[in-house]
């Protein structure tokens, strides 16, 4: 009856096979409607797997990103409050 789920770096420290399994698992869960908060440093994962961005900088709010707005340079300048 879990309705979200927080992965926080959900494929530190794993192979490439493990992390494929990871977001297939996540993809499935978001896929029943569950909703999935994921903490990553990693930039290629949040930019593939994620539908929305919200970054924080120092603790604080610093901006939202859909989809259409995902790239690289949107989310370092939101992560370093350069906007």
């Amino acid at each position: 009856q879990t309705k979200i789920i927080i992965f926080d770096e959900p494929t530190r420290g794993i192979d490439v096979g493990a992390k494929q399994e990871i977001y297939r698992l996540m993809t499935a869960l978001a896929e029943q409607g569950i909703s999935i908060i994921m903490i990553s440093s990693e930039m290629e994962e949040l930019l593939g797997m994620s539908d929305r961005i919200i970054v924080l900088h120092e603790g604080v709010l610093s901006g939202e990103l859909s989809k259409e707005e995902f790239s690289q340079t949107a989310v370092l300048e939101l992560a370093s409050a350069i906007n």
